[in-house]
């Protein structure tokens, strides 16, 4: 069943046309802003990463800490 899913999907599967008529030399044409999404994703791997490294610290911490204080 999900294979013929897949099967009657592909047409809606492909992302952009095909290019527009041209010499294929105009400067402004298809540029893609590839900053913005990296960026993010960097920063929300240092930030997930930070949080991790924080709580294995605190985890080591009470484990290593004497039970009667």
């Amino acid at each position: 069943m999900a294979i013929f899913c897949l099967l009657l999907s592909t047409n809606a599967l492909f992302a952009q046309g095909p290019p527009p008529p041209g010499d294929g030399l105009d400067p402004g044409g298809a540029e893609v802003p590839v900053d913005g999404g990296i960026s993010l994703l960097l920063a929300a791997g240092i930030s997930y990463g930070t949080k991790k490294v924080i709580d294995a610290r605190k985890k080591a911490r009470a484990t290593t800490e004497p039970a009667d204080k």
